[in-house]
């Protein structure tokens, strides 16, 4: 590997390290803000948290498949099937979410029980379940899209829009829940902002085509 391509690896390594922070710090901050709302607003939140970790992993076998099927477009030189491929992600990945919030809304009533049959935490549950619900669609997209981007190399973007959207979205209504009391729906509130916000600055990336250069770096 000669140094400008492993100069290229290391800055794609920064960037994507600093989105890890900007994520790790949203959820330490989430779980933190939980706690102080007692051990059963902890579990509820914790168990929602966990399955929406889980679907994400879940919708991003969509996203690393257009990160690879991007990648070897723009290698080749075939902007246009780069494309191509971002919508088509786009679309399965947003049919794939939306029939995940479809069976979460409908097993509403009795799947948490799977998690825990604890009354308080079931009686906690309510609230970040239908905030996942919700925003599941929209998440989906954003998953997917993230695949495009890395893809195409694209990891500044990615890093900015999301640092940006933690600190003007998630984390300010995270200690605002705090300091107003607003519970689980304040904590829930902030994460569904951050995914609207990232869906914002990565709808607008795609739509701009500004991704999609071709050749190696």
């Amino acid at each position: 590997m000669d140094g400008v391509a492993l100069r290229a690896q290391l800055v794609m390594g920064r960037d994507l390290l600093m989105r890890s922070v900007a994520f790790q710090a949203c959820f330490i901050s989430a779980a933190t803000v939980a706690a102080r709302f007692g051990a059963a607003a902890l579990g509820a939140h914790q168990v929602v948290l966990q399955l929406w970790e889980f679907l994400a992993l879940v919708l991003d076998s969509l996203a690393i498949a257009a990160q690879a099927l991007v990648g070897a477009a723009l290698g080749a030189g075939d902007a246009g099937y780069a494309k191509s491929v971002a919508w088509r992600v786009t679309a399965f990945s947003l049919a794939a979410a939306t029939v995940l919030a479809l069976l979460l809304g409908a097993g509403a009533p009795v799947l948490p029980e799977i998690f825990t049959d604890d009354a308080a935490v079931l009686a906690a549950i309510g609230v970040p379940w239908w905030f996942l619900v919700a925003q599941l669609p929209a998440a989906g997209i954003v998953f997917g899209l993230d695949g495009v981007l890395l893809g195409a190399g694209d990891a500044a973007f990615m890093r900015t829009a999301t640092v940006v959207s933690a600190l003007i979205g998630f984390l300010p209504l995270v200690w605002l829940s705090l300091i107003f009391g607003w519970g689980l729906a304040g904590i829930w509130a902030g994460l569904t902002t951050f995914i609207v916000l990232r869906l914002a600055f990565v709808g607008w990336r795609t739509l701009s085509g500004r991704w999609a250069v071709t050749g190696t770096a």
